[in-house]
């Protein structure tokens, strides 16, 4: 397996970000291309150059394209919008030499419904585009359990519409184990997110005793917080489990440390390298 990491997470520029990435041994990068410098709208075929050529130079290549509009494909009315502005971001990723477009859909319903429907249309649609330039568009798990979208993926009849594999997204949302996931999503999963954390509630039912941590989970309860990040290896992920339950599907492509929180998102992607490489060396990953 591979190391990335996300541009975003080091809240620097685009090229001052890749050149941070290089400097700490990655192999890949992910970025944005539905807002920042990136953005499709202001993508135009010499900028595309420029920014594939700041990556090569860095020695490095992009893990994938985030297309994610935050908006989803449940509205019908929108649907048509997004299913078309996720199609440019396939063709930008397509012209910087990458074939994974992530991002989030929505919760998918557990039963057969209306909404479920509209998701099912608009998936279908990106599926079949992505399947006519093989490449992929990966769904971020976490909003639902492994199950429920693992059959969603089954009912569409096309393979583009794969998944980005986030353990954190399950442990912290929805309770789900990310090994537990895998059985339902492993044949889908074409990248995935290195991240962990706690989903708070969870952690306050299990305190034996109410002592100072679980204090402070639940004032954050109180607070409308849900879950919490942390870096790797100090959350509910058991990275010990899930990367060899991982490696088993057969996947072997990119780990991409994504830090959505914390004061100093350098050292916190730094620790995360050295915690995934003791990983992959531990489990004879590469």
């Amino acid at each position: 397996m591979k190391i990335g990491a996300m541009v975003e997470s080091f809240r620097l520029d685009f090229k001052s970000g890749v050149e941070k990435a290089a400097s700490l041994g990655v192999e890949g990068i992910q970025a944005y291309a539905s807002w920042g410098e990136l953005h499709i709208d202001q993508m135009t075929p010499a900028k595309a150059k420029e920014v594939l050529d700041i990556v090569k130079s860095n020695g490095l290549v992009f893990s994938a394209i985030c297309g994610d509009f935050g908006v989803g494909f449940t509205n019908p009315e929108q649907n048509a919008i997004y299913v078309e502005k996720s199609k440019r971001v396939l063709d930008f990723a397509k012209s910087v030499e990458c074939d994974v477009v992530t991002t989030h859909i929505g919760k998918v319903p557990a039963e057969e419904n209306e909404t479920k429907e509209i998701m099912r249309r608009a998936c279908r649609e990106l599926a079949e585009y992505a399947d006519s330039m093989n490449s992929a568009f990966a769904v971020e798990t976490g909003p639902e359990i492994g199950q429920v979208l693992g059959e969603f993926l089954d009912s569409l009849g096309a393979g583009g519409v794969r998944v980005n594999f986030d353990p954190a997204n399950l442990v912290m949302c929805v309770d789900d184990r990310p090994e537990n996931a895998l059985k339902y999503l492993g044949k889908y999963v074409v990248h995935t997110h290195a991240k962990d954390g706690i989903m708070l509630q969870k952690k306050v039912e299990e305190a034996v005793k109410i002592g100072g941590e679980a204090n402070e989970h639940q004032a954050m309860l109180d607070m409308g917080k849900k879950y919490l990040e942390l870096p790797l290896g100090e959350g509910d992920v058991d990275f010990d489990t899930y990367l060899p339950a991982l490696a088993a599907t057969g996947f072997n492509g990119f780990l991409t440390i994504e830090r959505e929180v914390g004061e100093n998102p350098e050292k916190d992607i730094e620790l995360a390298v050295k915690f995934l490489r003791e990983k992959i060396e531990k489990f004879n990953l590469k």
